[in-house]
């Protein structure tokens, strides 16, 4: 909603929302979205991409006056055909495909069960600006300053911090938190990776958009629930080898869980086992000075993922394999400046689905 500046005996003026045409908000569910009327505030004048998971043919209701598309199964196979594979049946990590089809700079993503957070003194928290803050801010990944984000308001560089690092790098990533956490994370560090939840997440897809698959995970997959941290890893990685910035702690919001925990630990439980070679594979990964951008940074780690993980399972062979359909894809719908290799495609609107202010576009 846009918001209403004052002056001293002048006419209020409509203040446009930040980024509103530069930024899509992409949700992944399986149910109606009823929880966006709490978010309507901090939503609305933004378009929203809605990845349908689930049964194709099961109807999701959204409130009206959001401006809207929604994909289901049926979409994603249609318009990616046998590279729909690389997109996850029954998992929250379909939302990549979201991140694919968007022509945005931005992506802040969000999970269906989250809601608004509250500060100290009772006020929602607009968690959107905050990632937006975030995005448009430098970050500090080649030196720790004590204070939180040097770059926030009521915050600066410490004593002894390099002057010459204080323009810090663009930053690629957001990653919120959400409540319960005991306390706030610093900007992350170089060569320090975090587990990645995309809950609460921002990122600059043109930075690092290519990186940001969620892997394989759900119908058909050992292991489920990974989704979000495996692409926070290769992202961590790559962002590290390019030198761009990840942020992780504010914004909070309200995380009331949807999922059963029981069915939880069932997709995971080989994960737990795996992340124990997983995570040191990441730490120990070096990409060739070559690789200049995300696409060949992913490739190149696709190869490592197949050499260093696949002796473990053959998951992470098909994984790697998945990892470079991904990118096939995303360069497909996404063709780079310049470009004139084949496979320049448009991308086709929801087969049924396509919406506008809660009303069904016209075929």
């Amino acid at each position: 909603m846009a918001g209403l500046q004052h002056g001293g005996g002048v006419p209020a003026v409509p203040v446009s929302p930040p980024l509103k045409d530069e930024l899509d908000i992409v949700i992944p569910t399986i149910r109606n979205l009823d929880f966006l009327e709490m978010w309507r505030p901090f939503f609305q004048a933004y378009h929203l991409i809605i990845v349908q998971d689930g049964d194709p043919t099961k109807t999701i209701r959204v409130p009206e006056g959001f401006d809207y598309e929604l994909y289901n199964r049926n979409d994603i196979n249609r318009i990616l055909g046998p590279k729909a594979s690389c997109i996850s049946f029954k998992d929250s990590a379909c939302r990549c495909f979201g991140f694919m089809v968007s022509k945005k700079k931005y992506i802040f993503t969000i999970d269906d069960d989250c809601f608004v957070a509250k500060n100290p003194t009772g006020e929602d928290i607009n968690a959107l600006a905050q990632h937006i803050e975030n995005l448009l801010t430098p970050s500090t990944p080649f030196f720790f300053n004590t204070l939180y984000d040097p770059y926030r308001k009521g915050a600066d560089f410490v004593r002894g911090y390099p002057f010459s690092m204080r323009e810090g790098a663009p930053t690629a990533i957001s990653h919120g938190l959400w409540l319960n956490i005991p306390d706030y994370d610093a900007p992350t560090q170089l060569g320090t990776l975090f587990p990645m939840c995309g809950m609460n997440l921002g990122f600059n897809r043109e930075l690092i958009g290519p990186a940001m698959y969620f892997g394989l995970m759900g119908d058909g997959q050992p292991i489920g629930r990974y989704d979000d941290m495996w692409a926070g890893w290769c992202c961590k990685v790559i962002c590290d080898h390019l030198g761009l910035g990840v942020k992780t702690g504010l914004p909070y919001i309200f995380h009331s869980k949807a999922s059963n925990p029981f069915v939880n630990l069932r997709k995971e439980y080989k994960g737990i086992y795996w992340q124990e070679d997983i995570i040191p594979f990441f730490q120990s990964v070096v990409l060739p000075k070559e690789c200049t951008t995300v696409q060949a940074c992913y490739i190149e780690l696709s190869k490592l993922v197949k050499e260093k993980l696949g002796p473990i399972d053959p998951y992470f062979s098909k994984l790697s394999e998945a990892m470079v359909t991904w990118i096939e894809s995303w360069d497909e719908l996404n063709p780079r400046k310049g470009s004139e290799a084949p496979g320049k495609v448009a991308i086709p609107a929801p087969a049924k689905a396509s919406v506008v202010n809660g009303t069904p576009a016209k075929k």
